[in-house]
């Protein structure tokens, strides 16, 4: 296995330091309080530089094994890992942080892995799907018509009361056992959802070194409707050989300072 100190990264924001092991650079990686009655939320997603988050149809491609390994030390921090249900039929998902990284999670009292989250609509969901493999807590959560009315064992099977589940709802029933953060992997289309809800308080963003130039979708499809700008502040940027890694902070004082 490839460790993270053969992913060297260059510190270009805050505090500059070149040439730094990438679990050394992200030690103090910490989420910030959660915002009054919610779990915080962040989105993880890697795009191309002209910012599609696609490439035939799915995000292989278009990080590194560096970014493969930045993105499971996000999802160390969170109580939960959520994808959308189009992302798993694209593509399958797995949102464990790795052996590694589970004992340090349960050496500090943590379950070893997140609570994996799977939001879906209408459509069934595959029960034979790699997500649904592992040992750690697992919700799914299925629109009010979904066929769906099981779900494998270990998995804790969520009907919504709209046709789609709300973004609020979500997070008011992952607030109910006790979740405090949620990790959102795609797809673009849940990402919009949450955004059009005002429920995304952080953006970790991989800029890819590649030109696509294509109709893929991007990081948050766009949905109709005049939503105005959304103005974030600088958190921090890594370099990895061509590669950024950026964080954004959205939302009110209350979500903590400028590190």
């Amino acid at each position: 296995m490839v460790t993270s100190e053969a992913h060297r990264v260059d510190r270009l924001w805050p505090d500059p330091a070149f040439e730094i092991g990438l679990d050394e650079a992200m030690a103090d990686f910490a989420l910030p309080p959660s915002p009054p009655g919610r779990p915080f939320v962040a989105i993880n997603m890697v795009t191309t530089i002209d910012g599609r988050a696609q490439l035939d149809g799915t995000a292989e491609g278009l990080g590194s094994r560096a970014d493969r390994r930045l993105m499971r030390l996000y999802r160390a921090a969170f109580d939960s890992v959520g994808s959308g249900a189009g992302t798993m039929r694209a593509s399958g998902i797995w949102l464990r942080v790795g052996d590694d990284l589970a004992a340090r999670r349960a050496a500090s009292g943590r379950p070893p892995n997140p609570t994996g989250v799977l939001i879906a609509g209408r459509d069934g969901v595959p029960k034979d799907a790699r997500w649904f493999g592992g040992d750690e807590p697992r919700i799914l959560i299925v629109g009010r018509d979904n066929p769906m009315d099981d779900a494998p064992d270990g998995t804790e099977l969520l009907r919504a009361p709209d046709e789609l589940p709300e973004p609020a709802w979500v997070l008011d029933c992952l607030a109910e056992r006790g979740i405090g953060s949620l990790l959102l992997e795609g797809g673009p289309h849940l990402n919009a959802a949450f955004l059009e809800a005002g429920l995304i308080d952080e953006v970790f963003w991989t800029i890819g070194p590649h030109l696509l130039g294509d109709d893929a979708l991007p990081m948050i499809a766009a949905r109709p409707g005049d939503h105005g700008l959304r103005r974030a502040r600088l958190v921090s940027v890594l370099r990895h050989d061509d590669e950024l890694f950026t964080r954004y902070r959205f939302g009110p004082a209350e979500l903590g300072p400028r590190p």
